[in-house]
């Protein structure tokens, strides 16, 4: 029953996010009228189609991933669509009701595309429609985090101190009741998660906060911490605060959303510094198998938390997407912004051999994780 749980969790998350994404670029892209040729849920053989004012609306067999294929876009799935919807000399062409399993139909008699090939559209349209799909990741996690703040039994935690313990070492050093903390370590705080994940990133039990007093901005340098021992020895940190509840208000409820979509991204951002700085070991990464292990484990505490590392996934997706880096949305960009500063499109050479450099690294680094996904596996079931 686990194994099913989980197979039917990590389908639902990787179809949720991988779906809204292609949407994003298929709607700007239709928003711009460059013609679509399909527009599939799913990958693998097509299980049912629909050809609708020239383009092909598909389900097809494995439920992981989608993808939209564009009139002129160098991307595999486009190219293959505007092939398959050609037809060759040697069939003597393809009839309109004709349907080979995972080929993209051709438009119905009299049925014309209804768009321009992509790179007929403006460098601004193109950059949007690059664009739109880390856009859409980051709706879908705004709107999830809004359905659950707005269900939630307990009052939206504030970062305002209500009370700091007697005794506490963090009041004894600087905190005080009625204290808005605003930064942690010089990183600002959107949400209450904030300070708790700074503070949690802490070496020695010490962090400098940046408060609101009186309505004064007061810089509290070295706010220390009190610590405890569990039985195995390992140390932890007592907080020695609580902080004021937020009465759920739908303005309040829009907001605490808001900023917790920026809290994962900070999250993310903040990983990725860290790896990149040495503070993380890169066998700290997960690849498909570690994501599918953490959707089941999720999964099993409830429905609530399958939807919170659902927006940590979309945003990630969304962020991940966006770097400048050849093969991703964001390095596509960066190619168009060179077109429209230039004048002139980076040579398709120097593209296309960008591109399969970064793929490979990709791809190395997506076999590497998913070793140490697997080693991770073995070495907790031992």
């Amino acid at each position: 029953m686990p194994v099913i749980i989980t197979f039917i969790a990590a389908v639902f998350v990787f179809s949720a996010v991988i779906a809204i994404h292609e949407f994003g670029h298929f709607l700007v892209a239709k928003l711009c009228g460059v013609q679509v040729n399909e527009f599939s849920i799913g990958m693998g053989p097509v299980l049912c189609k629909r050809v609708h004012k020239g383009t092909q609306y598909s389900i097809r067999a494995l439920p992981v991933g989608g993808f939209v294929a564009l009139e002129g876009e160098e991307s595999p799935e486009s190219q293959q669509a505007e092939e398959r919807s050609t037809p060759s000399a040697a069939d003597g062409g393809s009839s309109p009701d004709r349907e080979t399993p995972g080929m993209t139909e051709t438009p119905a008699e009299g049925e014309k595309p209804a768009g321009i090939p992509l790179n007929d559209a403006p460098v601004w349209q193109r950059a949007l429609i690059m664009a739109a799909g880390a856009f859409m990741n980051f709706l879908l996690g705004f709107v999830v985090m809004v359905a659950l703040i707005a269900t939630q039994s307990d009052p939206i935690t504030s970062k305002v101190i209500y009370q700091v313990d007697e005794n506490a070492l963090c009041g004894q050093t600087g905190l005080q009741a009625g204290d808005k903390i605003v930064a942690v370590n010089n990183r600002r705080c959107f949400v209450a998660n904030d300070i708790l994940y700074e503070l949690m990133r802490t070496e020695d039990y010490t962090a400098d906060f940046t408060v609101l007093r009186d309505g004064k901005t007061v810089e509290l340098p070295g706010v220390r911490f009190d610590t405890w021992q569990d039985d195995s020895g390992e140390t932890h940190m007592t907080l020695g605060f609580t902080v004021y509840g937020i009465k759920k208000t739908p303005m309040n409820v829009i907001k605490e959303a808001g900023n917790s979509v920026l809290y994962y991204g900070r999250i993310i951002f903040t990983s990725l510094t860290d790896l990149l700085r040495g503070r993380e070991s890169i066998n700290d990464l997960s690849g498909p198998v570690g994501i599918v292990t953490a959707i089941g484990q999720a999964a099993s505490y409830g429905v609530r938390d399958l939807f919170e590392l659902l927006v940590l996934i979309t945003v990630n997706l969304g962020i991940f997407n966006l770097l400048p880096f050849p093969a991703l949305d964001g390095g596509k960009v960066v190619f168009l912004l060179i077109e429209g500063v230039t004048g002139h499109a980076v040579p398709e050479k120097i593209q296309s051999g960008l591109t399969l450099a970064a793929f490979a690294l990709l791809f190395g680094l997506m076999i590497f994780a998913t070793y140490n996904d697997i080693l991770r596996l073995v070495t907790g079931a031992m």
